[in-house]
């Protein structure tokens, strides 16, 4: 086989595996970019990449006697130039810039869909009891407490420390605490000493409330952690069954 040709093949196979490095670099700090409804948008950009690359290679190689291999200085150069998020708003219709842009596009669009897809299903796994938000709180802190990044650290200790506060004043309600006993609760954390969003003459709408704002803290813890990276975390809680009641036997007559 002629030399050009497997400098062909090299710089083709170098520059897909380089393009799906370099996509992942450029991801860094959004998701990832092989989720299963971005994964099709990232196959497009990362083959598109390749052959842009491979095309490049063999020009160079043919005008100048460069090896081919090159061409992989393409992948790096597509794949880190400024193309998108610019969303529709700047797109060109008709312009180079316009073919670029719809791909990445339409990519961290579909990357949003994964992320909202994921973190769904882990509220979802929560939401049946109200224990278990402020336990998923506490399972996904642990995960993610390394990150270096002091104000997403004090995020993220922020929104646990809310999340947990408000469950455990769900739970004081369900005991039926009088008044004061359950204005002194909502006064122990800053999250809730705002005695005009909080009517403590309905109970039950007060718990209804700080419920729905404890899912929606932990959505917005969860939406840091997976563009932190930890996509792959277990779902809590781990087997819904495991945290029933079970049923007591009736003892021998």
């Amino acid at each position: 086989m002629p030399g050009w040709v497997w400098g062909v093949v090299g710089t083709f196979a170098l520059s897909f595996i380089l393009a799906r490095v370099f996509l992942r670099m450029r991801c860094r700090g959004i998701g990832p970019p092989f989720g299963p409804h971005a994964r099709p948008w990232s196959r497009l950009i990362v083959t598109s990449t390749a052959v842009v690359a491979t095309g490049a290679g063999a020009a160079i190689s043919a005008a100048s006697g460069i090896p081919a291999l090159v061409g992989i200085i393409a992948a790096a150069l597509v794949l880190f130039a400024r193309v998108p998020p610019r969303r529709d708003l700047d797109l060109r219709p008709g312009t180079w810039s316009a073919v670029l842009t719809v791909p990445f596009s339409r990519l961290y669009e579909r990357m949003g869909d994964d992320m909202e897809e994921w973190c769904q299903t882990r509220l979802a796994a929560a939401r049946p009891r109200p224990q278990w938000i402020a336990d998923a709180a506490e399972y996904y802190w642990h995960q993610v407490r390394r990150v270096t990044d002091s104000q997403v650290r004090a995020d993220l200790d922020r929104w646990r420390d809310s999340i947990e506060h408000k469950i455990s004043v769900v739970r004081l309600i369900g005991l039926e605490p009088g008044p004061g006993r359950l204005r002194a609760a909502l006064h122990q954390h800053p999250s809730t000493q705002n005695t005009r969003k909080y009517d403590e003459d309905d109970p039950a709408r007060l718990a209804r409330r700080l419920e729905s704002e404890a899912l929606n803290e932990l959505h917005l813890f969860l939406t840091h952690a997976y563009r932190l990276g930890h996509h792959k975390m277990l779902i809590y809680p781990f087997r819904p069954s495991a945290h029933r009641p079970q049923p007591q036997r009736a003892l021998p007559s």
